[in-house]
């Protein structure tokens, strides 16, 4: 097991070593990577759930719609 890890942590480690554009490629996929999951969500995914619940917390907040929009 150990032997195989070894192994393929060898073998990445010197395949980015060789890389020209790769280190480049992978920065600009780490920064789109950062940008989508902090950023945008920061901006245009809001805690609804915490903002919503009230004293009933969270929990009876989620069951409570359950149950009113199943009865639809």
């Amino acid at each position: 097991m150990m032997q195989t890890f070894g192994a393929v942590w060898r073998f990445y480690r010197d395949g980015f070593r060789s890389m020209t554009w790769g280190r480049v490629l992978w920065v600009i996929i780490l920064l789109k990577l950062f940008v989508l999951f902090f950023v945008l969500r920061l901006f245009f995914f809001p805690d609804f759930l915490s903002d919503a619940a009230s004293e009933e917390g969270e929990e009876g907040y989620v069951s409570r719609e359950l149950i009113e929009r199943a009865g639809r």
